[in-house]
């Protein structure tokens, strides 16, 4: 049971593999503000248009975002993210050559555990 179908899948295949490992286990899909429910061949067939009709509107969305993004650098506008300080990289390997946890270094350092696992990777 999903309350809205775009929380279950991002794409079609995506989709219709949840439902099929669903049938295998003899289980049903029901969305509720939708009011389907898989178990039915005409809730089958909602979902599969419904689901197509939410990944073109994802698709549409990230084109819109990418061709914002293109027109804001074209402008000097888009930076990107801001770069971490350098001393902060060489902290992070520090504390963690210390067996120190990724969150605590987070915590300690305020930044993301993200960052973090990110800083790691790129110093490996």
């Amino acid at each position: 049971m999903v309350t809205k179908l775009d929380r279950l899948a991002r794409s079609v295949p995506e989709l219709v593999r949840i439902i099929q490992a669903l049938e295998r286990k003899g289980a049903g899909l029901r969305v509720l503000n939708l009011g389907m429910d898989t178990s039915t061949p005409t809730g089958k067939l909602m979902l599969t248009v419904l689901g197509g009709i939410a990944q073109f509107e994802r698709e549409m969305m990230l084109e819109r975002q990418r061709e914002g993004v293109a027109k804001a650098k074209a402008a000097g506008k888009y930076k990107g993210r801001k770069p971490i300080a350098d001393s902060i990289r060489q902290e992070v390997v520090r504390l963690a050559g210390e067996r120190m946890t990724k969150t605590a270094i987070a915590d300690q350092l305020n930044i993301g555990e993200a960052t973090v696992y990110r800083i790691l990777r790129s110093s490996a």
